[in-house]
């Protein structure tokens, strides 16, 4: 069973998020990346960009495959993990730590009904 900390919110695609000062810090989850194995690239969005919740925002490519990474709310990127462009590995060693990905400015506070807390994550991948 992979760790799921119980201080942040999920999405049923397997990715967390964390609200700090009015954004959300974005990763994937343990599951996720145990699923993809060894991470050895990250294509992340620019940050100002805006998103919109469900879109493609960037990519993820392991030696499995190749995931696309989806805005879980839509907001202005306000910070990009850059120590990821370099060392991707990062997510599989850390995914909740050093290994986020994203941070997004919330622009729409209701967004975040659509993420779920830690048991309702936990019965997605049981």
């Amino acid at each position: 069973m992979s760790e799921i900390p119980d201080d942040l919110i999920y999405t049923e695609e397997h990715e967390w998020g964390k609200v700090i000062d009015g954004e959300l810090r974005y990763g994937i989850t343990a599951h996720a990346q145990d699923e993809l194995g060894d991470i050895v690239y990250v294509e992340l969005p620019d940050e100002g960009e805006e998103v919109e919740k469900g879109e493609v925002m960037g990519v993820i490519e392991s030696v499995k495959a190749v995931s696309d990474i989806y805005a879980p709310i839509s907001g202005r990127v306000t910070e990009v993990n850059r120590k990821l462009e370099a060392n991707p590995e990062l997510i599989n060693e850390d995914p909740y730590g050093e290994g986020w990905i994203v941070q997004i400015e919330i622009e729409d506070e209701s967004e975040l009904d659509s993420l779920i807390n830690p048991e309702e994550y936990e019965e997605t991948i049981d």
